[in-house]
């Protein structure tokens, strides 16, 4: 099933020398095999020989039961110096570089990876060095276990997670002059966090709790702990290799960030070409931002590279095939009368092609103007960010009835055994099971927690003397999110695939409050923040479950988290919008700084906020932006009907089976975004990775290819935070590299487009 092909192969991790012969099972998995019965074959244990019998595993989400132990020490403590001290700092680091991400051109994030391999180095040694004899147990109770860990992982987690409401107060800043003052951005953040928090601790026992709800992506982190902590897996052989691989690309990183950028994208063709041809750029072009697509560009770069999970086959990549083909040819047959603008933007524009200044047909309260909009005239998107939002909405449709189609027995099954306003004495599940012995949260902490943090984003959006937002359209997106929430909870917890709703709500906001740009953004924090934020609360929670930390101490992690995140997430955004404003509302960015993130927010609180009914209504021009969400109703249905009356194990069975449609109705449109020079690097690493390695080198693989993924994220995410103070502005201080043929002045940095 989806995510399967993501998960699986990461499972053939080394086993805790603690468990059981029945507990020390590796497996390889058929990523081909029926979604019905996935095969699982259990090979040599490389260690002692011994031979394990082949079994195979009924349902995906058995891959929690067989593969995690359910081993747990409550004696261990979770809440350590250790835990704050780690727990924090990390929380600050990713706080600080999530938010540097959102304001360059690729589109990055930070590694949980890397957050766990370096907590563990960092946890160890500090048990190593800090006495524990006499007072000095407080400090250092024992040896680093795996409840502190695993609450460091979160907190760091949750506060390196963006929040979307940081990313809206930045809009409002840029676009409309909107200055929120500090404490207000800082607790208009936090709460609209927290109001994800109390939807998710509500549906703990939908979405927590059974076994069906295994959180696939999860499942390698846990696995990962797992081994750390009861099989010893970071050896002192192992430690020193994480280092030389983090040193190394430490090192390396700095030279095709800054001093020979034109590694960050390599294109034969694109330098044969040398900025000659349009055509060239638009399809080969990857190197700045918003350039092109990128077809046969090569990166060098691993903070672009990581974006793809090159340690996870990207079999996604389908789906971007499919997107080489319509954006060109959407584009040079003129689909939404695009050929005039800009190939790649979030912004809006003219007609002529020139950025089209809002201010014209805005009234001082930031309501549309008629009068004024009809001598301006409408605004049109890039073709292909026109198709991108299409293809969103193609896959939020598809989403559900690929889960009814897919998941109909699950979804009888939680419907009728679980009662999620009643508590959970029905969840049979042995993690869960495990964790009775604990003190839960009350459901009572969760529904205080939602109701005051949903006041308090009510008082935040009437601080500028006219509301944002009304406390209706609040309440009303508030419970919009519930069900969302419910519904993309049970895709993400099932099959680990997350549906993007942006474009959906802000649609709908648009036919809600006609002619309120500014609303229909801030729309966002309850709309698509709640939702946003409740997927991933739910899976810290699930991570908590899996690691037996005591319910209460998770609670308690991530609300530290989230705090951290939100005093740093406004902290680092208000310095880089202060000083670099003007490339920030440029519609095509740098390849230092771009606001790509931003401008989309602003843009369709202009397109569909003030403009809705003359934009997306039946017969205007991106009227199927709309429907594509009813279209993408449909397109699960054929492949399922193939699936269903195909002989099973045929080729026509496993290709359905194979087909998820919003997977790639996603990637179709993923593209026209930022800069795309890693996506065949990734290909070919992920096959180095995921094939050779995994097949040919399986020893190698299971002890070496994770470390290497996160010493090569860790190396990387730190050299990318000096530079960003040091030479790219985040200070406010901007060091230009001198010019040369790898640092093209007057070009692109892959040479493939003129820029002056």
């Amino acid at each position: 099933m989806t995510g399967l092909s993501d998960v699986l192969p990461a499972l053939a991790r080394e086993p805790s020398s603690n468990f059981s012969i029945q507990k020390r099972k590796k497996y390889v998995v058929d990523e081909y095999a029926d979604p019905e019965k996935v095969e699982v074959t259990e090979v040599v244990d490389e260690d002692d020989g011994d031979i394990v019998n082949a079994k195979v595993i009924e349902k995906a989400e058995d891959v929690a039961i067989e593969i995690l132990s359910t081993e747990d020490h409550p004696e261990l403590p979770t809440w350590t110096f250790r835990t704050v001290f780690l727990g924090i700092g990390l929380s600050i680091f990713g706080a600080v570089l999530a938010t540097i991400y959102t304001f360059k051109p690729q589109n990055a994030s930070v590694s949980q990876l890397f957050c766990l391999i370096i907590a563990y180095v960092l946890g160890t040694l500090m048990h190593a060095i800090i006495p524990s004899h006499g007072y000095w147990r407080f400090l250092n109770p024992g040896p680093f276990n795996i409840k502190e860990h695993a609450a460091i992982v979160i907190m760091a987690s949750t506060a390196s997670t963006v929040a979307i409401a940081m990313e809206i107060i930045a809009a409002l800043n840029l676009f409309y002059d909107i200055r929120l003052n500090a404490a207000v951005a800082i607790f208009q953040i936090f709460a609209s966090q927290m109001i994800g928090y109390g939807i998710a601790g509500v549906l703990r026992s939908l979405l927590v709790y059974p076994t069906y709800a295994f959180y696939p992506t999860y499942i390698s982190v846990v696995n990962l702990l797992q081994s750390l902590h009861y099989g010893n897996a970071l050896n002192q052989k192992r430690r020193k290799y994480f280092w030389v691989v983090f040193t190394l690309i430490f090192f390396w990183e700095w030279i095709p960030q800054y001093s020979f950028p034109l590694l960050t994208a390599i294109s034969i063709i694109c330098i044969a070409d040398n900025g000659r041809h349009d055509w060239i750029r638009n399809l080969f072009g990857a190197g700045s931002s918003n350039e092109g697509i990128g077809l046969l560009s090569f990166s060098t770069s691993w903070t672009l590279i990581t974006q793809g999970y090159p340690l996870v086959w990207p079999w996604q990549t389908l789906g971007m095939a499919i997107g080489y083909v319509v954006l060109m040819v959407c584009y040079y047959k003129n689909v939404f009368n695009g050929r005039n603008t800009d190939w790649m933007s979030t912004s809006l524009f003219f007609p002529n092609g020139t950025s089209y200044n809002q201010s014209l047909i805005l009234n001082a309260d930031n309501s549309l103007n008629v009068t004024k909009l009809d001598e301006v005239g409408l605004p049109q998107f890039t073709t292909t960010y026109a198709l991108s939002q299409m293809c969103y909405n193609f896959s939020f449709g598809a989403a559900f009835v690929h889960v009814i189609l897919w998941h109909w027995k699950d979804l009888k099954k939680a419907c009728r055994e679980v009662k999620f306003w009643r508590g959970s004495e029905e969840v049979d599940d042995p993690h869960y099971r495990e964790m009775k012995k604990y003190k839960e949260v009350p459901q009572w902490w969760y529904l205080t927690l939602f109701a005051i943090s949903l006041g308090v984003g009510i008082g935040c959006s009437y601080t500028t003397g006219e509301a944002l937002l009304p406390w209706w359209s609040i309440l009303l997106f508030t419970v919009i999110s519930f069900f969302l929430a419910v519904a993309l909870g049970f895709i993400m917890a099932t099959t680990g695939f997350s549906i993007s709703v942006k474009y959906a709500i802000q649609i709908l906001a648009a036919f809600i409050h006609p002619g309120k740009p500014v609303a229909v953004m801030y729309v966002n924090l309850y709309g698509n923040s709640t939702a946003f934020q409740t997927l991933y609360m739910l899976q810290d929670l699930k991570l908590g479950q899996y690691t037996k930390i005591p319910p209460r101490a998770t609670f308690a992690a991530q609300l530290v988290g989230s705090i951290v995140g939100s005093i740093f997430n406004y902290t680092m955004m208000i310095q880089i919008v202060d000083n670099n404003r003007e490339v920030l509302k440029n519609p095509v960015g740098t390849r230092i700084w771009s606001g790509w993130n931003v401008q989309s927010y602003n843009s369709a609180s202009i397109a569909m906020g003030a403009l809705g009914k003359y934009l997306f209504t039946y017969g205007k021009m991106y009227y199927m932006l709309a429907f594509a969400i009813f279209i993408g109703l449909a397109l699960p249905i054929p492949f399922w009907v193939l699936y269903r009356y195909t002989k099973p194990g045929s080729f026509l069975n496993r290709f359905a089976a194979y087909i998820n449609l919003p997977i790639i109705a996603l990637y179709v449109g993923y593209l026209p975004y930022s800069v795309n020079g890693q996506w065949w690097s990734c290909l070919v690493l992920g096959a180095v990775s995921q094939w050779w390695a995994r097949t040919r080198r399986p020893k190698w693989f299971k002890k070496y290819n994770y470390l290497t993924s996160a010493a090569l994220d860790g190396g990387a995410q730190v050299i990318i935070f000096i530079l960003s103070f040091a030479v790219f502005g985040a200070s406010g201080n901007e060091v230009d590299f001198p010019y040369w043929w790898g640092n093209p002045e007057t070009l692109s940095v892959d040479r493939c487009a003129a820029t002056s």
